[in-house]
């Protein structure tokens, strides 16, 4: 006889398995109760509004945004985008990526050139402006990095919990 559980219930005793769940229980096994995962995403939204807020502080002063410095990146490692590519690249909506862009252009970070394949696409591209001003933006987030990393964390368990949480940005985009 079935009994009622939860689902976020896990019970201590070992459930009898259907026959062919091999592959189920090793992934089940694998997991976190469901109250842990729920706190990880809370840890997660948490440490995400304690970066935003402290890297936004740490740029302010060179008069960059969170947005231009994610923008700025992300045109670093994928060379020339369209607005539309890097909205979703930099996580933000194509009007918002506009406004970025056209500020961003304002200061000599970038150009806005027409594709040569697609006649009403603009391709945006890193300056050597830009690329100075990033060098600068890593510099005065460098601190803020180390200070989350803590003295307990070695560069292995670093890379550990890089891999892990680009884990989580594939796992969630599929």
């Amino acid at each position: 006889m079935a009994r009622d559980i939860p689902p976020d219930t896990f019970m201590s005793s070992t459930p009898v398995k259907p026959a062919g769940a091999k592959r189920a229980a090793r992934a089940t096994e694998a997991r976190p109760p469901v109250r842990a995962q729920q706190r990880l995403t809370y840890l997660i939204g948490n440490l995400d509004r304690l970066l935003r807020r402290q890297m936004s502080d740490a740029l302010a002063p060179l008069g960059v945004t969170l947005a231009q410095y994610t923008a700025l990146s992300v045109l670093e490692a994928r060379g020339a985008l369209s607005n539309a590519q890097l909205a979703v690249r930099s996580f933000i909506t194509p009007q918002s990526a506009n406004e970025v862009m056209v500020a961003m252009a304002a200061r000599g970070f970038v150009t806005r050139e027409a594709d040569p394949n697609h006649g009403r696409v603009i391709l945006l591209r890193l300056t050597d402006e830009g690329s100075a001003i990033l060098r600068e933006c890593e510099r005065v987030l460098r601190p803020l990095e180390r200070r989350m990393l803590g003295d307990d964390l070695t560069a292995a368990d670093a890379v550990q919990v890089q891999r892990t949480l680009e884990l989580f940005v594939r796992n969630l985009r599929d």
